[in-house]
C-alpha cells in the first residue's frame, strides 16, 4: 500500500460549523463531491441542527453533541442506502447546518394605516410598529418547506413574509379586540401577545416559531392627533372665565416686550368687550336672550277592563270619560314613566277629575 493510500485510509473527516454572521439560518457544508467517510466526526453546537439530505431526500436530523457517523446512529441514512454492517467505504450526502438560535431585533410595520370602528371616535385610522424574536423550531420542516437546496440561507430571505404574516394577523387582531384606540398603549403586551399566538399556527407549518412579539407605538394620524391636542387643551383650560383672566394677567406681566404689550392689548379688548356685554345687561337689552324653556310633556293613558287595554286617551278625553261613568276611580290606568298599573283616583294627575262627581254613597 503506497503512502497516499495510507494517509487517505488513516484521515477522518471532521464536519462541523461556526457561524459569524449573525444572520444566516442554515449553511451547507461544502465537501468536494459531498463524500463523507464512513466514520467520520460530526459536531453539531449548542443551538445548531444537522441535516442529512441523501439523493435529494431528507434523511437524518442530528440535534447537539458529538456523533461518529456510522450505520447505527443514522437509521434513516441506513435505511435510504440498504447498507449491511460490512459497509465501509465513503458515501455521498449533502450536510446542511440550521442555526436554532433566536434571531431578534427583527422590526415591523405597517406600510398602509389599517381601517378600523373604534367605540369613541368611530371610524379611524392607525399605524404601528415594533420588533420580533424568530426561531426554527423543526429544522425538517424548515428545510421542506422554505431553504429546499439553498447553500447559504438569511434571516433576510424570510423576514419579507414573516412581516406580511404579523401585518395581517394584527390588522384582524386589532380590528375584533374591541379596545379603544386611547386605551391601546396600556394594552400593547396584551395585544403582542394576541398577535403572537394567532401567528403561531401558521409559522409551525414553516417550521418556525416566534418566541416574542413587541408593539412600540401605535399612532394616529395627524389630523386625528391634532383634534386630540385641541380636546385636550380644552379640558385643561377648565372654566373659560378664569382661564381668559389668567391670560389676562399673564400679559400684562410681559410689559417689558412688544409681543407682551400687543397680547395685552388683545386681551385687553377682549376682556373689555366681555365687561360690556356684563354690563349693558342690567340697563340695556341682553347680550343674548335666554331661550324659553320647552313646553311641558303631556302624558297619555291606557285604560284596562277585564284584560282589554284601551287607549292612548289625554288628559281631556280622560275628563270626558269621567262624565259619561266610563272612567271610574278603581278604573286601572298606566302612562309612559309610572310604574305598573294604579287606581284612577290614586295617580295625581287624575284624582282632580274625580273632584266634582261626588263620591258613591255608603254602602253603595
Amino acid at each position: 500500500m503506497g503512502i497516499f493510500d495510507f494517509l487517505t485510509g488513516e484521515f477522518i473527516d471532521v464536519i462541523h460549523w461556526t457561524d459569524s454572521t449573525r444572520d444566516t439560518m442554515v449553511w451547507r457544508f461544502e465537501r468536494e463531491g459531498h463524500e463523507i467517510k464512513y466514520g467520520a466526526k460530526l459536531t453539531v453546537r449548542e443551538g445548531q441542527a444537522a441535516v442529512f439530505i441523501h439523493e435529494g431526500q431528507l434523511a437524518d436530523v442530528f440535534t447537539p453533541g458529538l456523533y461518529m457517523l456510522e450505520t447505527n446512529n443514522m437509521p434513516i441514512l441506513t435505511t435510504l442506502q440498504h447498507w449491511d454492517h460490512g459497509f465501509k467505504s465513503p458515501f455521498k450526502s449533502e450536510v446542511y447546518f440550521v442555526n436554532t438560535t433566536r434571531f431578534s431585533d427583527l422590526k415591523w410595520g405597517t406600510k398602509n394605516p389599517i381601517m378600523l370602528r373604534d367605540p369613541e371616535f368611530g371610524p379611524t385610522r392607525l399605524r404601528a410598529f415594533g420588533t420580533y424574536t424568530v426561531k426554527v423550531s423543526d429544522p425538517a420542516i424548515f428545510m421542506r418547506e422554505i431553504v429546499g437546496t439553498d447553500g447559504e440561507f438569511t434571516m433576510d430571505e424570510i423576514s419579507y413574509q414573516i412581516r406580511n404574516i404579523i401585518l395581517q394577523e394584527f390588522s384582524r387582531v386589532i380590528a375584533s379586540s374591541g379596545i379603544p384606540v386611547l386605551d391601546m398603549a396600556a394594552n400593547t403586551a396584551d395585544l403582542g401577545r394576541l398577535v403572537a399566538e394567532a401567528i403561531d399556527p401558521t409559522m409551525q407549518q414553516y417550521g418556525l416559531t416566534l418566541p416574542e412579539l413587541y408593539i412600540e407605538n401605535i399612532s394616529l394620524p395627524d389630523a386625528v392627533e391634532k383634534a386630540l391636542d385641541a380636546r385636550t387643551s380644552r379640558g385643561m383650560a377648565g372654566n373659560l372665565d378664569e382661564h381668559m383672566k389668567w391670560k389676562a394677567a399673564e400679559a400684562m406681566t410681559m410689559e417689558g416686550s412688544g409681543a407682551g404689550q400687543a397680547m395685552g392689548m388683545g386681551m385687553g379688548a377682549g376682556l373689555g368687550m366681555q365687561m360690556g356685554g356684563r354690563v349693558a345687561g342690567p340697563w340695556g337689552a341682553p347680550a343674548v336672550a335666554a331661550p324659553p324653556p320647552p313646553p311641558p310633556v303631556e302624558h297619555v293613558w291606557h285604560i284596562a277592563d277585564g284584560g282589554d287595554v284601551t287607549g292612548p286617551f289625554s288628559k281631556a278625553a280622560m275628563g270626558r270619560k269621567v262624565t259619561d261613568g266610563t272612567l271610574t276611580r278603581d278604573s286601572m290606568v298606566w302612562t309612559q314613566g309610572q310604574d305598573g298599573w294604579l287606581r284612577a283616583e290614586d295617580v295625581t294627575e287624575l284624582a282632580h277629575l274625580f273632584t266634582v262627581m261626588p263620591p258613591p254613597p255608603p254602602g253603595a
